[in-house]
């Protein structure tokens, strides 16, 4: 917002700033605290008359115009500002303050799936939809790599009318980035630089070394949700040969607005969310998907929680607000994202795999999961170790320098899963001279399996599996095994399966709403890819992928977006609570075997506080009667 030079306001109003200087000096004393991020929630019916806009009277009566972030004005009224905690307290007191809510940093819930949904070319939905044409989707995340195919612009009509937002260009983005189909960008940066700028707990900022000061995808993750809700059909699409096809969103022409709050290595700031929501608001969404959530499984109320104020303005306006439901599967009460005006949306399987086998030394064969597509090996056994048989846990976890390359060189080496990324064990034990990786589940993950492109020949196996290879290994005296790639495999039955990491209820502010909604496909995705980093998202891997395959209920999020935007395209006159009924009271729930659906963790039947009211079926929510 442009300032109003002083020499242009009326007398009686520098007679206030005036008055309210001496306010305003007592929130400069205390210097000794941490200053942190505050967002302040205001009566915003309480604005004395004498001040021009919201942005005076902050500026003049709460925080001073260098401490204040954002302006907040269309989901909701009020401010972020930076001060410290006792500043924050004395305002907290102050009669139009309705709320004060600290900055948190939320973490992101990290081709066949179309046809999943019940989408099939030249009917029903799709048809009926023209594909979602003037349906705006914006995409809360970490940015967009625009120079992809699933974001090309052609055959696309002219920019829906009703737009009204920008393209904010930046490094690397400039106005030509944006087109007929990323037809908006913005970046919201202000809330990590005032954590990155204090020694406060949260503290980090934004690493300008590997990060776009733009809204271009330094992650990968942006780019990934982006073209699962609205990616344009490309042919020949595959992630290293895995999943070859054509790749396609779910809303193909439908329009994107990009808006980025996630930085790579650095979460997303509730402050920069809200001020996302109150663009995106402002310039004609839709549709908005957001496939972020707290970081610490700690649901907030909904009057403190930002997600669920920012889509409470987004909902009450009209806008159709979808979120994941968190990746902290199977425990209970996992579920995040909780307000009954957002869906929130949980993972399944869909009907395809990319199946590695475990050979073992006596013959044993035992299935699992892989996305490496480099050398394979070729059925050479190569000895087998454990290195968590020592009794270290690091070990036994291949945290990095936890492995001995004397022990490791030149052998297949057993992983358990946790406390560090998948395919960051991998690297571990490549750099320790193994020859290979079996990454073995404990019983939290259970049977539950995702495919990673891994930096050298590995397989997961679920917890049975991986207890086998260990008594194995533990009863013979030079156990020998190899790994075997089998490719692509379509029709797996059964599915949908409930992912197991997919969040689950029952709803933990009120176990009468149940959560998640539904579920949708978030299990080995295929979608377009940042070109900054590799597959792996690893600093170390150096591989470049237009497409690469996700797991996470981000990736069942955009899924729910899209499908919205095909039912608003379909039906315009639908408020975001009826597109969501439709969704809902059509929702399945039995799978492609037409059986009850299961649980990936347990094998057991699935129950509604995993799936909700089911999984998508978009050709019965066009009509559902």
């Amino acid at each position: 917002m442009a300032a109003i030079p002083y020499s242009s306001l009326p007398l009686q109003f520098l007679f206030f700033l005036l008055l309210s200087g001496s306010f305003l000096q007592t929130r400069t004393l205390s210097t000794d605290q941490t200053v942190k991020t505050f967002i302040f929630r205001i009566d915003s019916q309480s604005k004395p008359s004498i001040f021009p806009t919201h942005y005076h009277w902050y500026s003049s009566e709460f925080a001073s115009p260098v401490q204040i972030l954002h302006t907040y004005d269309t989901v909701f009224h009020g401010f972020s500002a930076t001060l410290s905690p006792d500043q924050a307290a004395s305002l907290s007191r102050h009669p139009s303050v309705l709320a004060v809510i600290e900055d948190q940093r939320r973490q992101l819930h990290t081709t066949r799936s179309p046809q999943f949904l019940g989408l099939r070319n030249q009917q029903g939905l799709w048809s009926e939809s023209d594909y979602g044409s003037d349906v705006i989707i914006g995409v809360f995340d970490t940015g967009i790599w625009p120079e992809r195919r699933s974001f090309s612009d052609l055959n696309i009509g002219s920019i829906p009318s009703k737009w009204k937002g920008v393209c904010q260009v930046g490094v690397k983005f400039t106005a030509k980035n944006c087109n007929k189909k990323i037809i908006g960008a913005r970046f919201f940066s202000k809330g990590h630089e005032a954590a990155g700028g204090s020694a406060g707990p949260i503290g980090g900022g934004i690493n300008e070394t590997v990060e776009f000061m733009s809204p271009r995808d330094a992650d990968g993750h942006g780019t990934h949700t982006a073209s699962t809700a609205a990616g344009r059909h490309a042919f020949r699409a595959s992630m290293e040969g895995y999943a070859a096809g054509v790749a396609k969103g779910v809303a193909p022409k439908a329009r994107l607005a990009v808006y980025k709050v996630c930085w790579k290595n650095a979460g997303c700031f509730d402050s920069d969310i809200l001020a996302a929501f109150d663009a995106a608001v402002n310039d004609g969404v839709d549709v908005i998907s957001i496939s972020i959530g707290g970081g610490d499984g700690i649901s907030s109320p909904y009057y403190l929680d930002p997600i669920a104020i920012g889509s409470y303005g987004a909902a009450s306006r009209g806008v159709f607000v979808s979120s994941s439901a968190g990746n902290d599967g199977p425990n209970g009460m996992s579920v995040t994202n909780l307000a009954p005006w957002i869906v929130t949306v949980g993972a399944g399987t869909i009907d395809r795999n990319f199946p590695a086998e475990v050979r073992l030394g006596d013959g044993r064969r035992l299935s699992g999961v892989s996305l490496y597509a480099g050398a394979p090996l070729s059925e050479k056994m190569y000895p087998l170790i454990y290195p968590g048989k020592s009794g270290v846990l690091s070990a036994s976890l291949c945290m990095e320098n936890s492995l001995d390359p004397n022990l490791v060189r030149g052998k297949i080496v057993i992983c358990d899963r946790g406390s560090s990324p998948r395919v960051a064990k991998g690297l571990v034990v490549k750099k320790a001279g193994g020859v290979g990786m079996i990454l073995a589940n404990g019983i939290s993950n259970g049977e539950g399996l995702v495919g990673d492109a891994h930096l050298l020949p590995a397989c997961a196996l679920g917890s049975d599996e991986g207890d086998a290879v260990k008594a194995y290994i533990s009863s013979t005296a030079n156990p020998t095994a190899t790994i075997d790639f089998k490719g692509t495999i379509l029709g797996i039955k059964p599915a949908p399966v409930v992912a197991s990491f997919s969040a689950r209820g029952p709803n933990g502010l009120n176990p009468e709403i149940l959560k998640p909604d539904l579920i949708a496909p978030g299990v080995n995705i295929l979608a377009a890819w940042t070109e900054a980093v590799g597959p792996t998202g690893l600093d170390s891997d150096l591989r470049k992928t237009e497409f690469n395959i996700l797991s996470g209920t981000s990736m069942a999020c955009p899924h729910v977006s899209g499908a919205a935007a095909l039912l608003k395209s379909a039906h315009p006159d639908w408020s975001p609570a009826a597109i969501r009924s439709a969704m809902m009271t059509t929702a399945s729930i039995v799978d492609n075997s037409n059986q009850p659906m299961t649980d990936e963790a347990t094998g057991n039947a699935s129950t509604p506080y995993d799936f909700g009211a089911g999984h998508v079926n978009l050709d019965r929510a066009m009509d559902p009667g």
